[in-house]
């Protein structure tokens, strides 16, 4: 493996209305912790670029990035423009509370309230959403918005799962959780076509002004590319990060490590949403009965085998650990790896995101590294049993 270059740094990330950590005069414990476990990290499952950062109460204390963003063996940096993945979905949560908290949307109303026409009827939106045209089932019309972002409107992750590539819903909706892109994509449709917004822009205003997250954006900007991550594959493989053209919910978003975490930052201290609706997103909505998340719909466990400590929130999955109850997110495709872990009562966080789908199974030692025993349920989010030493 070649020599790691590690682009390391202590930075205290300022946002609007937030003060600064101190900057430490050496490298404290943690850090020292942290830096050790990124390189272990990466001389253990070969990944190429790692980049890491904690929040404690509510403010960026530390950034990390190692390794490379290209097959050119250029650096890895804090504002390396990286895949977000999933953890578009948690900041598209996000920005449906700040509607429910105007009056906008209700989260119990059936989506039926707010479309013009039955789902069926509606075609011809190209690959951004699903073909709701295929939907036959009836059933559409008891979804509502709080179902699909709990991943619990009865869908496949997306329609292509399905035979013939239809939009099939596969339980009761509101019955069991069962991860959905489909589902997140469904919503986005119900506010752009029922609200008349434009999600690409309402993110941006409502979350990207808002923490100063220059380089995120739900869309390809041409900007990215003179600092763009592109990926590796399980197998070693090398990809060219795409120009994705078309805003989607369950997953388009670019960001960085800088970004997220002011983003993450901001979140923990609970700014742009209301009280009652930050504590809706990470509040226990909906058990967990499966052994895994994927496959998506597995079947559910006899219930004296489902973890008690292991629920969906709204955009996030919830648990009950060690040192209290947390929620985290992954992201994830075949060259992007990333992990968003929160604890609430220290309203502290680390963010991960790797451009090599192999850091992944080193998520767990990072993750302890840099917050201690947390509870995150790995075999259940990631099906393997972790090494977290």
């Amino acid at each position: 493996m070649r020599a790691a270059v590690l682009a390391l740094s202590l930075v205290a990330v300022l946002v609007p209305g937030a003060v600064a950590a101190p900057m430490a005069k050496g490298p404290s414990e943690q850090t020292q912790r942290i830096d050790a476990a990124i390189q272990a990290a990466r001389d253990s499952t070969g990944a190429q670029g790692l980049a890491v950062a904690v929040v404690e109460d509510g403010k960026v204390v530390l950034l990390r990035t190692s390794g490379f963003r290209n097959a050119r063996s250029q650096p890895l940096e804090p504002r390396t423009v990286m895949y977000g993945a999933s953890l578009t979905k948690a900041v598209f949560a996000y920005t449906v509370m700040q509607l429910v908290d105007e009056g906008k949307l209700d989260l119990d109303a059936p989506i039926s309230t707010y479309l013009a026409r039955p789902l069926p009827e509606y075609r011809g939106f190209g690959d951004a959403y699903a073909p709701y045209e295929t939907l036959t089932d009836e059933r559409w019309r008891k979804i509502t918005p709080r179902m699909l972002l709990t991943h619990s409107a009865g869908f496949s992750n997306f329609y292509w799962d399905n035979p013939g590539e239809k939009l099939v819903i596969h339980f009761d909706p509101g019955g069991r959780y069962a991860y959905s892109g489909d589902g997140m994509i469904l919503l986005q449709f119900v506010l752009e076509q029922g609200l008349g917004l434009d999600l690409g822009q309402e993110m941006q205003r409502r979350v990207f002004d808002r923490f100063v997250m220059k380089n995120t954006s739900m869309i390809w900007r041409p900007d990215f590319a003179a600092n763009l991550a592109d990926g590796w594959h399980a197998d070693g493989r090398a990809e060219v990060h795409d120009e994705r053209s078309r805003v989607r919910a369950a997953g388009s978003m670019d960001t960085t490590i800088e970004d997220f975490a002011r983003f993450a930052a901001g979140f923990m201290r609970g700014e742009g949403l209301t009280p009652a609706s930050r504590a809706e997103m990470v509040r226990a909505q909906l058990p967990i009965t499966t052994a895994s998340q994927f496959l998506t719909l597995q079947p559910e466990l006899p219930p004296e085998k489902r973890r008690k400590d292991l629920a969906a929130g709204l955009g996030v999955i919830v648990f009950d650990g060690p040192q209290g109850p947390g929620f985290f997110k992954g992201g994830h495709n075949d060259m992007t790896a990333n992990s968003w872990v929160c604890l609430e009562r220290r309203r502290t966080c680390v963010i991960i995101l790797a451009n090599d789908v192999r850091a992944e199974k080193a998520f767990p030692a990072l993750v302890k590294a840099a917050l201690g025993e947390t509870g995150v349920p790995y075999e259940w989010e990631y099906g393997f049993t972790p090494n977290a030493k």
